[in-house]
């Protein structure tokens, strides 16, 4: 008699904590690889201080994603490239290991053996429909691993902050500007 779902015992705190460590170190040795196998340069993309060439196809994907509603159609490729900029601008101000943290993210988020399995959008990130990456944020979101839920948390500070903090956000959402002093 096969035993059913319900019989089958469900995950442990220590299974949880196994899962998680075992995440965590194929992430870690994935970041690892890329970075020594030169598929992650560290070296920044032209014209930008921190940015690689290989995470504008994905951030330009996931940005248009997240600022819809918050600009016109029109201003969203605008929007997008003001966004890249500040996010650019931030994360040259990062520390050296927050900046490494951050780039491994992005590498996880790029490489195509981990992009695939980890995010569900299997072909290149400018192929991607704005529902896959929505689907995407919100398994991330929702995810029983903590470390997607942090990376889902880490992506969309980094934008949001990076988004709101030009003064073109600012219309959308009613502020008006710093005070002069």
């Amino acid at each position: 008699m096969n035993p059913s779902l319900t019989d089958t015992p469900t995950l442990s705190r220590r299974g949880l904590l196994h899962l998680s460590l075992g995440a965590s170190a194929f992430l870690a040795t994935v970041g690892l690889g890329a970075t020594l196998t030169g598929c992650s340069t560290s070296q920044p993309a032209s014209g930008l201080a921190a940015l690689r060439d290989s995470d504008l196809p994905f951030l330009r994907a996931v940005i248009a994603v997240m600022l819809d509603g918050a600009v016109t159609a029109e201003k969203l490729d605008a929007a997008t490239e003001i966004t890249l900029q500040s996010l650019d601008r931030g994360l040259a101000h990062l520390s050296p290991s927050m900046l490494k943290l951050t780039r491994q993210l992005f590498d996880v988020l790029t490489l195509g053996i981990t992009r695939g399995p980890l995010t569900g959008i299997w072909g290149a990130w400018e192929n991607a429909s704005a529902e896959d990456i929505q689907v995407f944020l919100a398994r991330w979101e929702n995810s029983s691993l903590s470390l997607l839920r942090q990376g889902h948390g880490s992506l969309l500070q980094m934008v949001m902050m990076a988004w709101y903090s030009c003064p073109q956000s600012w219309a959308h959402c009613g502020y008006p500007g710093p005070p002069v002093v």
